[in-house]
């Protein structure tokens, strides 16, 4: 057993009794069912402390696929990309950003979503009447806020004094429901409808301090920010100092073209806690690798070059693409070193997936554009174009330095992260996150022991979301559990499956060598067995 605290495993039995651990060790009395796990590993159920799970928890209460990948709870919201509070009549313009900013499909939303809801209040309310089979806890979403409060503005413009006031109030009364935190984002690869940023990134220091700041008038509650470059360490940490709150800063990915960039982070937010602040940074241990088609190019969404297209559709895109001028900004942008984007000009790192031309599948961009002496971004686009932007490719974007990201996991202000799970359904799905942390960090790399990357996913955002009684093994603590080879743990290769709404498509990983996964003391996840968490000590 792995008691998710850092402690040496041991060998022993486990007591369940109503859904809590009742005796650990060598337990007494008998069992009205028992489970023979010789040779397995017991942990707690992993924590997934960044997903998006808010539009598909309303249409799929198992929450597929994390529950077979050991997630026992899951924390949506992330980003402030949420879908409440939500007024009747922005829905249409909530769901497009959605289908923008977190790559998923409007039809599958329009599909999908259950709008039994308005406020905040009514969304946990609804979560709890519906049932899950997880454990759910959620952010207040600034995004959500702002075009609430503020309409079709909400991605223009600041706030009015005025304004600021009524979200700081909407923030409270979430909080006083039960939400677990704020979460927003300022960064430049966050986009919505019409290409337009979205709204969170209008907010100015005077609206981040109020809506922050609401979060020491609740008495707790966890911040979180997925900051662009421009959104500095040291304003994080005056926020920090200003709520007294934890501040959860994301997305630390490492960039090979500026390697340093996110240890620098990782370094003032550990002086930060130095001088008695709270932060993390939160990181992730799966590369980012990621499928798209230039139908919706999530890839170069980030560059400030290639705004002009995001409004553009039909004809008029594919012009854009054509133009010359477009292109030449588009390669002069890349040229430059930037602090933080997805994409950096690494062609080499750019495969053909699918093509009408079956003799490119399989090659990288920068291979084919040497072969055909072109430039690679013209290669690419004019590959695409001329098979009606159907042609999909797949680039590895981020954290593709296994040194790095070995350094990274094991520094102390990290927060291993970032699986978005729920979220780009077609382009990636990272929420095998955690069996690839015991699988290939552990068991094939030994960049963490067995009991240290357990308590990376389980007591540490256990303790820092201030979530009770969960995340350790210890009488008295719900009976999230998770039952495992370490010989064989780990995610398996990538599927295309076609389950959304409407038969859409998403990509999946599968789970290997797990053997069980318990929510609350009950195996049968169908039975929905998990709870909305609306009570949290942080």
């Amino acid at each position: 057993m792995l008691d998710g605290l850092g402690s040496a495993p041991v060998h022993g039995d486990l007591a369940v009794r109503d859904g809590v651990i009742s005796e650990i060790g060598k337990t007494t009395g008998p069992a009205a069912q028992s489970v023979d796990a010789g040779g397995l590993a017991l942990m707690p159920g992993i924590i997934d402390n960044h997903t998006h799970y808010d539009a598909q928890i309303t249409w799929d209460p198992l929450v597929s696929p994390s529950p077979a990948l050991g997630v026992t709870t899951a924390i949506i919201g992330n980003c402030g990309f949420t879908i409440a509070p939500c007024r009747p009549a922005d829905r249409e313009l909530v769901m497009k950003n959605l289908t923008q900013v977190e790559g998923m499909s409007l039809e599958v939303l329009r599909q999908g979503i259950r709008w039994d809801f308005e406020t905040i209040p009514e969304y946990f309310d609804m979560l709890e009447r519906r049932g899950t089979a997880i454990n759910i806890a959620g952010f207040v979403g600034h995004s959500s806020l702002r075009t609430y409060v503020m309409g079709e503005d909400a991605p223009k413009r600041a706030a009015t004094p005025e304004e600021i006031a009524r979200m700081r109030a909407l923030v409270l009364e979430a909080m006083h429901a039960g939400a677990i935190g704020f979460a927003t984002s300022t960064s430049p690869a966050h986009n919505g409808h019409g290409g337009l940023p979205m709204p969170s990134r209008l907010a100015d220091e005077a609206e981040m301090r109020a809506l922050v700041g609401a979060l020491k008038d609740a008495g707790r509650g966890v911040f979180m920010l997925t900051k662009g470059g421009h959104t500095k360490v040291s304003f994080l940490e005056e926020l920090a100092a200003a709520c007294g709150r934890p501040v959860v800063i994301a997305a630390l990915l490492h960039n090979s073209t500026n390697p340093r960039a996110v240890f620098d982070d990782l370094e003032a937010i550990a002086q930060a806690n130095a001088r008695g602040r709270r932060l993390l940074g939160a990181i992730s241990c799966c590369p980012l690798s990621m499928d798209f088609t230039l139908h919706s190019p999530y890839t170069f969404e980030g560059l400030e070059s290639w705004q002009p297209a995001l409004p553009l559709k039909g004809p008029a895109y594919e012009a854009k693409l054509k133009d010359k001028g477009f292109r030449d900004a588009v390669r002069a942008e890349l040229s430059r070193p930037a602090h933080f984007r997805l994409f950096n000009g690494q062609w080499d790192q750019v495969e053909v997936v699918e093509s009408a031309r079956k003799d490119v599948e399989q090659h990288s961009i920068g291979e084919l554009a040497r072969a055909a002496g072109s430039d690679p971004l013209d290669f690419m686009l004019d590959l695409s174009l001329g098979e009606k932007l159907d042609t999909v490719f797949n680039a590895m974007l981020l954290n593709s330095d296994e040194a790095a990201v070995g350094e990274m996991l094991r520094h102390p202000a990290s927060l291993v992260s970032l699986s978005d799970a729920g979220a780009h359904l077609t382009f990636f799905n990272d929420a095998g996150f955690g069996l690839h942390l015991l699988g290939h960090w552990v068991r094939e790399r030994g960049a963490l022991s067995l009991e240290d990357a357990v308590r990376r996913l389980t007591s540490v955002p256990a303790q820092l979301f201030g979530i009770r009684g969960r995340g350790a093994l210890k009488p008295g603590y719900a009976a999230d559990l998770m039952l495992f080879d370490p010989a064989a743990v780990g995610r398996g290769t990538k599927q295309r499956v076609f389950d959304l709404p409407g038969g859409h498509p998403r990509l999946t990983t599968p789970a290997l060598g797990v053997k069980g996964v318990w929510v609350n003391g009950t195996r049968d996840l169908q039975t929905l067995p998990g709870r909305v968490l609306r009570d949290f000590s942080a």
